[in-house]
């Protein structure tokens, strides 16, 4: 079984990301780092169990990385929202052999932290982004301070029944849970100033 990590709001810019996480949340996450091989920008924030939440934009200042970026950055149209979920593994080649439509493992690093993805040849996961991406850690992962926020759902929703069946068999967190419905990701979180929910 595979653990959630963390999950990740797309955007335009990373400045419309952050606003509409501080809209939703009441929380403006602060800057991460760049992703050089990827072609993007991050602003991060800590959750308990030391999971955190991303907000992801292409990197204008970046030169083009010479393949699609993940998340399907390169064709996200609309607002800012939850754009994709990320699990993490002790061994991502035994993940990416049960799940092939993970993609393929690009290793990436920054500063001391270093990581494995799995991603998509065409930068694009299953089920419309609803399918995880996959994470293993090669280094201990980003600490953040506890500014007391966690998730007590993450919904994932899409019209494809199997990928709850995929789901079940990939994750055991009562936390997460899939629907029949129009797709999207929504996160349901407790806040300093009560529950808030962000999409």
């Amino acid at each position: 079984m595979l653990t959630f990590d963390h999950f990740a709001v797309s955007a335009d810019t990373l400045a419309q990301g952050v606003a509409h996480v501080e809209r939703q949340i009441g929380v403006a996450p602060p800057p991460g780092g760049t992703h050089p091989r990827m072609g993007t920008h991050n602003h991060l924030c800590g959750l308990s169990n030391g999971e955190y939440l991303e907000v992801i934009a292409i990197d204008p200042d970046a030169p083009d990385p010479g393949r699609p970026r993940w998340f399907n950055l390169d064709r996200r149209d609309g607002p800012a929202g939850i754009g994709n979920w990320i699990v993490r593994t002790d061994d991502l080649d035994a993940a990416v052999a049960r799940y092939p439509g993970a993609g393929v493992p690009v290793a990436l690093t920054r500063g001391s932290l270093r990581w494995r993805m799995a991603v998509p040849e065409d930068g694009k996961l299953p089920f419309d982004g609803c399918f995880p991406a996959i994470i293993q850690w090669d280094s201990p992962p980003p600490v953040f301070p506890d500014i007391g926020l966690s998730v007590t759902r993450l919904t994932v929703s899409h019209p494809d029944a199997d990928l709850g069946d995929i789901l079940a068999d990939m994750i055991d967190d009562p936390r997460i849970v899939h629907t029949i419905g129009p797709t999207g990701i929504r996160a349901d979180l407790d806040t300093p100033d009560g529950p808030r929910s962000l999409a």
